[in-house]
């Protein structure tokens, strides 16, 4: 009986303890998602909600004028994701590979590796866009005093460099995330497995590929799948760099640019189409949910097999 009302005490206190989390998520997360569900199945007159409208806000989105957008916000959302998955996770394995080297004053070159998360988004881009403009910005100012003037351009106003410059400032900024969790993951490896490897003659090269590597796999599981969800929801640095159009000329529009003019407005004529943005707000959740499920599963079946 003394263990059930022990059981029992620390389960009301578990709930106590769980009751504002679970309502922050209520509130903040469950009802505007049940609630943008709903609306993608109305007719709209711009905030007036109308008739029942089935899958017809769905059905529009992959016509005429939103299925060239959709199509080319979704391709931008791929190349984001391969582009920092790649390049920011190889960056990141290096780096917390480096600090896990370093006997002396780690503390601090993690701090610095970590300092850049911190930073206000807004802060951040309009930094790069001073650090990048064509006209008086030092990028290319560097170019023009080594006579490099064929690589000096407008970063960020070339349809062809807009892109790749922000996955380059995204990277910047996000690099320190992934290295602190595969610093943490190398750490946690027992040392035992290292010590036995190099009594065996293994180098350092053979030692990171057979045996700290595969023992990343949990902390690839997660910058994998977190670096899956912020691709796909990517929305605040295009908006501060391009605004709400995804500029220059869309060569940065993303999922959740398309979903934020349809929903809430800008200059085009299409604004203000809450069905239409609600249905691509639930396809953008099926996306990153369906998707991180399924990589989570897959990833985490690999982890086993490691």
């Amino acid at each position: 009986m003394a263990k059930q009302g022990l059981k029992r005490q620390q389960n009301r206190m578990a709930l106590m303890l769980l009751t504002p989390a679970l309502a922050t998520i209520l509130i903040f997360t469950t009802i505007p998602a049940f609630t943008t569900l709903s609306y993608a199945f109305f007719h709209w007159d711009g905030f007036q909600r109308g008739s029942f409208a089935g899958f017809e806000n769905f059905s529009r989105l992959f016509h005429f004028p939103f299925r060239e957008q959709f199509l080319i916000a979704l391709r931008h959302n791929l190349l984001v994701f391969v582009g920092i998955f790649l390049i920011q996770t190889s960056l990141g394995i290096f780096l917390a590979y480096a600090l896990f080297k370093i006997r002396r004053g780690q503390r601090f070159h993690r701090t610095v590796a970590f300092f850049p998360v911190i930073f206000s988004l807004v802060i951040v881009g309009y930094t790069w866009q001073i650090i990048l403009n064509p006209f008086f910005g030092p990028v290319d100012y560097i170019f023009h005093s080594l006579h490099l003037d064929t690589f000096a351009r407008s970063w960020l106003g070339d349809t062809s460099t807009a892109l790749p410059t922000l996955v380059f400032i995204n990277l910047w900024r996000w690099v320190g995330f992934p290295t602190i969790i595969f610093l943490a993951g190398l750490n946690a490896i027992s040392t035992d497995y290292v010590e036995a490897a190099r009594i065996d003659g293994a180098s350092e090269g053979h030692i990171f590929r057979k045996i700290l590597f595969p023992l990343l796999a949990p902390s690839m599981t997660i910058v994998t799948i977190l670096t899956f969800i912020g691709a796909f929801e990517w929305f605040d640095l295009p908006y501060v760099l391009g605004g709400s159009s995804g500029g220059p000329a869309g060569a940065t529009d993303t999922l959740a640019l398309m979903f934020y003019r349809l929903s809430f407005g800008s200059v085009d004529s299409i604004a203000n189409q809450i069905g239409i943005g609600s249905a691509l707000g639930v396809l953008i959740f099926l996306i990153v949910g369906v998707g991180a499920t399924l990589g989570a599963k897959w990833l985490r079946g690999r982890e086993v097999e490691a």
